[in-house]
């Protein structure tokens, strides 16, 4: 990958060691705080539901606003981090996401609260795009980029159990409001740090601090036709599929704005051939550790659904778990993630190569799902549950694996494109595992209530259900990534 001619020689990462660590802590932050705030509202939901008034269909906005604005926004986001900056993009992401959180926090009606999520959508989607692009550049040894991408897989993987049990304790000891202004001493401590620590870049784009010519600049080398069509696309897109379960697979409103959807990102894909100055240069697509990455991740990412968050409903709908018990319950498996990814992944990535960590991180994950398809209605937690806990380690050893193919070949200058396709991915694999998975589940349970099971078993029976469809999901990722990725000579 070559750079532009007029590009700006990016400056030196920071040269201390504990200057790296710091920026490794203040993006692994801005992570955990994207992450959390994906799984800390849902334990919250009943309570702004009563709170606040809204009806069952306007309570999916609370989630869907920030998903829509968050998994539409970052490739575009990322790639602006290129030109204006990664440094930029970031701080003012996180800044947009901590003025977002105190908005939410304060949401007297509906219509602020979604609004004031979709903002928190926009500012996670500018910090997220350029996190990994700026991780790359600051760790630039194999070993050491190893260990920091096990910090930052660590901070996702294991931030949805957290966050579960957070927003339980917050709702229950003070109220829903308090899962948003706990953003704020976060946010604005990662900003102070940030300011120091992160490296300074002015991106690619000179024309950015020339003054009256910024904006022209900007335009020509932003390719803003391709920005309009592909956030068009996805937001389009990523509606659609989180609207399925209410509309159905087979509606003329789904297959409508499903069409219309594929024809913009088909339509953005041409323009890219053909731009002068592409959003996305298609030429990170001949990369087969990117290409299968990303694709290994959306099935992944996909299948990590029906852990997360179809055990939990198990816990609290058929076992009758509290939020707050629900998230203790689940705590184990963010305990077991940490351990395997601060702990050792770096140093079996460093030893079998990341090809060889990944495979054996979804043979554990693929086992801990077919074993959850035989979970019992009166299952008991020390017996049934806690056991299959361990084998989340899997999660631990896939995600830096994966991230660390997903970044492998991104040069300077597409680096915050490559963290944004990455991220774009793990969303859109995240839309579809919510919509197919729940969507399958509930039509089994109402299939075994309408044949007269109770409505343990039918609950328990479309769990199954959405558990063996997760397994499936893994089991096509280990044969991509055993196929499409290459073992790396280490």
């Amino acid at each position: 990958m070559s750079k532009s001619a007029t590009a700006t020689p990016p400056a030196a990462p920071p040269r201390t060691s504990l200057t790296r660590t710091l920026a490794l802590g203040v993006l692994a932050s801005g992570m955990l705080m994207i992450v959390l705030d994906g799984s800390i509202v849902t334990v919250a939901m009943p309570a702004i539901q009563d709170d606040l008034g809204f009806s069952p269909a306007g309570l999916s906005w609370v989630v869907n606003a920030y998903l829509i604005a968050f998994g539409s926004l970052l490739l575009l986001a990322g790639r602006l981090g290129d030109l204006l900056g990664r440094r930029r993009m970031f701080l003012a992401g996180t800044g947009v996401f901590t003025a977002a959180s105190l908005l939410a926090g304060a949401a007297t009606s509906p219509a602020v609260l979604i609004a004031a999520r979709f903002l928190q959508g926009v500012g996670s989607a500018m910090a997220a795009a350029v996190s990994l692009g700026i991780l790359v550049t600051l760790f630039t040894e194999p070993g050491e980029r190893a260990r920091a991408i096990a910090v930052f897989s660590f901070t996702g993987a294991a931030g949805a159990s957290i966050g579960q049990v957070l927003g339980g304790l917050l709702t229950d000891a003070l109220s829903w409001h308090w899962i948003f202004f706990i953003n704020l001493p976060v946010g604005l401590a990662a900003l102070a740090l940030a300011v120091r620590v992160l490296p300074g870049d002015r991106g690619t784009d000179t024309a950015v601090d020339a003054g009256a010519g910024a904006a022209r600049g900007l335009a020509a080398r932003a390719d803003v036709v391709g920005a309009l069509l592909i956030t068009a696309g996805l937001m389009l897109g990523i509606y659609t599929v989180v609207k399925v379960e209410q509309y159905g697979w087979v509606s003329a409103h789904t297959l409508g704005l499903g069409a219309l959807a594929a024809a913009l990102i088909g339509a953005f894909i041409a323009r890219q051939a053909t731009a002068r100055t592409p959003l996305m240069p298609l030429r990170i697509f001949r990369s087969r550790g990117v290409v299968g990455a990303n694709v290994v991740q959306m099935l992944m990412v996909a299948a990590l659904f029906s852990f997360q968050i179809v055990l939990a409903l198990h816990l609290q709908r058929v076992l009758g778990y509290s939020a707050a018990e629900t998230g203790l319950a689940m705590l184990p498996a963010a305990l077991v993630i940490g351990a395997v990814s601060l702990g050792v992944s770096a140093r079996l990535i460093g030893r079998f190569g990341e090809r060889n960590v990944l495979l054996a991180g979804l043979l554990l994950l693929v086992t801990l799902l077919v074993l959850l398809t035989r979970i019992p209605v009166d299952a008991h937690y020390a017996t049934d549950v806690l056991p299959l806990m361990f084998l989340s380690a899997g999660f631990g050893l896939a995600l830096p694996a994966l991230t660390s193919l997903g970044m492998s070949d991104a040069g300077e200058e597409d680096a915050g494109l490559a963290s944004g396709l990455f991220n774009t991915t793990q969303q859109i694999g995240m839309a579809v595992g919510v919509a197919v998975l729940s969507t399958l589940a509930a039509s089994r349970s109402e299939r075994l209530l309408a044949g007269g099971a109770g409505r343990a078993e039918a609950l328990t029976g479309g769990y199954h259900l959405a558990f063996g469809v997760g397994a499936g999901l893994l089991v096509t990722a280990f044969v991509v990534a055993y196929v499409v990725l290459r073992r790396r000579t280490r």
